[in-house]
């Protein structure tokens, strides 16, 4: 297994420890435009294994130079001092990405993206788009972290192992994120939507910012979140969690990129869940909905036209196959 980190902030650097740690691949390339912080983590990490059990292969390397990877996980973002919202970074980080994703793809064309990347709905849909890769091999890690905190706040207030819990948080990785209530539970005994819950949520939404603000990043709990989905790759666990992933259509919303249930295994996201939503919830799914399309549509199609009217690269397919067909008669 050889995993590519592109990026080695904050974020990619703890992830690239906690691989090494974790042991989850043979072979970890650490890319960066600055190639110098790069070579410094790679070389500081090759001196981490000493204290591993698992033998791993350890290369810094340019972001152009990348190539053969099973996993491609993107944290590179243009440096930013201070963001009020994680979409402030879409207009410079989509046109990185239009600069990064391409070549990755030609030189990786095996790898499974993974993009931590923010605005993270907006970044997933557009390595989908630049890449050409099935929708089920560009995996954002969206609301899995949010959940993660959701769950680490109900822990405390139902005095239960947030591994116990099972409680998810949907749609954007942002204000308009909404919990499921209607599926929470703990050991088959539903988790009750009331205020103090109600709260926990409104806590789990400004989490990030409040990380932020304390400290000027984020990246032990991302970190950990993208190991989660790494290890569901490599061990193909089949592991249920909430992925930012383009879809042609989940629970009557069309055309759209954010976070729903899916299993992850070997080749990506295997399975879409579709829970039965209450009322609140799908009222709140709409909202979501609505939301990260037009923020896809403002960055992406600002001279017009917009996700409603792209063709996914397997509709283009369909279309040039029939387009042949009818040539042939």
């Amino acid at each position: 297994m050889k995993i590519g980190i592109i990026g080695m902030g904050h974020v990619g650097s703890t992830l690239a420890y906690g691989l090494v740690l974790k042991g989850l691949c043979k072979h970890l390339v650490l890319a960066n435009r600055n190639v110098t912080k790069a070579q410094g983590d790679a070389l500081d990490l090759q001196h981490t294994l000493s204290f591993c059990e698992h033998p791993i292969i350890i290369e810094s390397s340019r972001i152009e130079e990348v190539t053969a990877c099973d996993i491609l996980i993107m944290t590179a973002s243009v440096p930013f001092a201070a963001m009020k919202s994680r979409i402030e970074l879409g207009p410079a980080n989509v046109a990185l990405f239009k600069e990064l994703i391409p070549d990755l793809a030609a030189n990786n064309p095996d790898a499974i993206f993974i993009v931590i990347t923010n605005p993270v709905e907006v970044m997933t849909y557009l390595t989908y788009r630049l890449s050409g890769f099935s929708a089920s091999k560009v995996l954002g890690i969206g609301t899995l972290v949010d959940s993660a905190r959701f769950r680490s706040l109900l822990s405390r207030m139902e005095q239960i192992h947030p591994a116990d819990l099972r409680a998810y948080i949907l749609g954007e990785h942002g204000p308009h994120q909404f919990p499921v209530f209607s599926h929470a539970s703990a050991g088959s005994e539903q988790i009750v939507d009331n205020l103090p819950n109600r709260l926990l949520c409104e806590t789990v939404n400004n989490a990030g910012h409040e990380v932020y603000g304390l400290k000027g990043h984020t990246n032990y709990a991302i970190a950990t979140a993208a190991c989660e989905v790494i290890q569901a790759i490599v061990y193909d666990d089949h592991r249920t969690m909430p992925l930012s992933l383009y879809f042609n259509e989940w629970l009557g919303i069309k055309k759209n990129c954010f976070s729903i249930p899916v299993v992850v295994g070997r080749a990506g996201v295997t399975r879409y869940l579709r829970p039965d939503l209450n009322l609140l919830e799908q009222q709140a799914l709409a909202t979501t909905a609505a939301l990260v399309k037009a923020n896809i549509n403002r960055l992406l199609y600002p001279d017009g036209g917009g996700l409603d009217d792209e063709e996914s690269p397997m509709e283009q397919e369909s279309t040039q196959s029939a387009r042949r067909r009818t040539a042939c008669t």
